[in-house]
């Protein structure tokens, strides 16, 4: 027997009824066009998430992952080098650099954002660094200024993961918009998502721009002739028609969840669990609500009794993985990581949650841990 839900983690099929002729019309449009591969649709998205993001270029991809491997391509990344980033986000962020030999290099989070801790990052900086990837985790952005500072110091490469953060700002300017390169994912769970993979590349570097149109197409600008070792990395037409549709309702869906968000917090101020911290200088788009209980997989299972599904955003961090066993990190090397992710807890957050369900959601939660205190 199927569980019934009082309400989804995320509502995709809400979400399709608002705008369905829109989506309809534009899937049409590219079926009777007859061009599926790096049409029109692809170019104006391009300049579309370009003007949205506040960069010079953008270049539409298969994935948040190609997103994020691509540049790194591009930037001549060698076996041996090294790149900086967390251990607590998606594996893609530090698989990218493991496909090509390169080492990832591991530094803490700020428990309080979740986002990697820049008071570690130097001592992490050796002769063979090369860049760093900061994560904008769950929709809030890595403090830009001091990584920028340092990357200018140690003379590294900054690339943005900016792949749960479309539209969410640093002191007023969107991120992805502050590195060398910005990666952002379509993944249909994200905030702007398509109807499969997608993902796109943003940059100011008209030399990179170039170098990731060839590389995303076997390294190609001619057909037959390749200049470059790249890979099949396009973004369909389909998908990128679709992405238009929805970039158009993209402010305020932000503006809704941002609502919600604001709803948790203040619900939930007297329960005992942690509410997200945004610093005071971002702009957080929640891709993620995610909040800590000590208690954690005791409240899931109690919540889920009550029809109400979480998410754990991440469980292991990635220098427990086996698939990155080869580094040698051991269990108790990054204690804040290994904390959040015994501690962290999703809500559901979708731009059509009803005010009504998220009182439910914090009663319950206020109850529950109550409870275990």
């Amino acid at each position: 027997m199927s569980k019934k839900f009082i309400t989804p983690l995320i509502d995709l099929k809400a979400e399709y009824q608002l705008i369905k002729d829109e989506i309809d019309q534009a899937i049409k449009k590219v079926v009777e066009s007859g061009s599926f591969i790096l049409g029109e649709e692809v170019v104006f998205l391009e300049k579309e998430i370009a003007d949205y993001c506040q960069t010079k270029y953008a270049v539409g991809v298969a994935s948040g992952t190609e997103a994020l491997f691509l540049p790194l391509l591009a930037l001549d990344i060698r076996p041996d080098d090294e790149i900086i980033t967390t251990p607590f986000t998606f594996i893609a962020t530090a698989e990218v650099i493991a496909l090509l030999r390169a080492k990832p290099v591991f530094v803490d989070i700020n428990p309080h954002t979740f986002n990697i801790d820049i008071s570690k990052i130097e001592e992490a900086i050796t002769p063979r660094t090369k860049a760093i990837i900061p994560v904008h985790l769950y929709g809030q952005p890595a403090d830009m200024d001091f990584l920028l500072d340092l990357a200018l110091k140690y003379n590294l490469t900054i690339v943005e993961d900016a792949a749960q953060a479309i539209g969410a700002e640093y002191k007023g300017k969107k991120v992805g918009s502050f590195g060398q390169v910005g990666a952002l994912s379509f993944f249909p769970a994200k905030n702007l998502g398509g109807y499969g993979d997608g993902g796109m590349i943003l940059t100011n570097d008209e030399e990179i721009y170039q170098k990731l149109k060839m590389l995303r197409v076997h390294g190609s600008s001619e057909r037959y002739i390749h200049k470059y070792i790249g890979t099949n990395a396009r973004l369909d037409e389909i998908q990128a028609a679709i992405l238009r549709v929805k970039l158009r309702y993209l402010g305020d869906w932000i503006k809704k969840r941002r609502n919600i968000a604001t709803k948790y917090t203040d619900l939930l101020s007297q329960a005992r669990v942690k509410t997200p911290f945004v610093e005071s200088f971002n702009l957080h788009v929640y891709n993620q609500y995610t909040i800590r209980a000590k208690e954690r997989d005791r409240l899931s299972m109690r919540l889920l009794d009550e029809g109400i599904p979480t998410a754990v955003h991440y469980p292991i961090p990635l220098h427990l993985q086996e698939a990155f066993s080869y580094l040698k990190y051991k269990k108790g090397d990054f204690p804040e990581s290994e904390r959040a992710a015994r501690e962290v807890l999703s809500l559901p957050i979708y731009p059509e949650l009803k005010k009504e369900t998220v009182e439910i959601i914090a009663h319950l939660i206020q109850r529950y841990t109550q409870d275990e205190g």
